[in-house]
């Protein structure tokens, strides 16, 4: 059975960009402490829906909470200081900034938690000697981290991630994985999409297909890995 408190709830939401009908009645649930995975092909949906639980794009129809509280038309600012916090698609890093600068705006949030500076810089030791390089200089993979430590210094009680493992080297991917399941240990719940379906079926609880805007397919990873039809026909597997 899966958790008990729902964290995240998203219901029957739809999204239109211009025209194009994007999201078209999703729904899902992200419980405390719990891993959930949204995959499924590229321009599917799984993007709009990280953005549209952000409100980067204002949804038409349905409701987003967290806690229970209504997040549906809130700014990206109070959904962040509500403990929602972000690693958007491609890390979004402020390039000219250095990396301490960069993790410092995490704090803009102004929760209060156990995530520090510190304890960023424990979890990920190859930016601690990084601090006053401008974070355009850094690796890929020290990009990505940057952003993860961008996130956590606002002390999230959920994290959303797109496509975190996008750009990283397998040994980087499975560093990744450590860390989405240290936050876990920490009763932060994750929401994360994914194109690398072994990571994602690896750390998470639970998954969720999404293809054409809908939720097509959800069970355990288990349940997935044992469904053939289902991995043919929505992720070409």
């Amino acid at each position: 059975m899966r958790g008990t408190k729902c964290e995240l709830k998203v219901s029957e939401i739809h999204t239109y960009l211009g025209t194009g009908h994007i999201l078209q009645g999703i729904s899902l649930e992200v419980n405390e402490g719990e891993i959930v995975a949204s995959l499924g092909r590229n321009g599917m949906g799984k993007t709009t829906l990280i953005r549209s639980i952000m409100h980067f794009y204002g949804t038409s129809r349905g409701t987003i909470s967290v806690g229970g509280q209504e997040i549906t038309h809130m700014n990206p600012f109070q959904i962040a200081r509500i403990g929602v916090g972000l690693v958007p698609q491609g890390r979004c890093i402020f390039t000219s900034l250095t990396t301490r600068e960069n993790l410092e705006i995490g704090k803009q949030t102004l929760r209060q938690g156990q995530w520090t500076m510190d304890r960023i810089l424990t979890i990920f030791p190859a930016l601690k000697n990084r601090l006053r390089n401008q974070a355009g200089n850094l690796s890929g993979g020290e990009q990505q981290m940057l952003a993860i430590g961008r996130m956590l210094m606002g002390n999230p009680r959920i994290a959303l991630m797109d496509e975190p493992s996008e750009g990283l080297s397998p040994l980087l991917v499975w560093e990744l994985a450590a860390v989405i399941n240290e936050l876990k240990q920490q009763h932060v719940s994750v929401l994360l999409t994914e194109q690398n379906v072994n990571f994602a079926a690896h750390i998470s609880d639970y998954i969720y297909l999404i293809n054409n805007g809908t939720v097509v397919y959800e069970s355990e990873p288990e349940k997935l890995a044992e469904n053939d039809t289902v991995k043919i026909r929505y992720l070409g597997i």
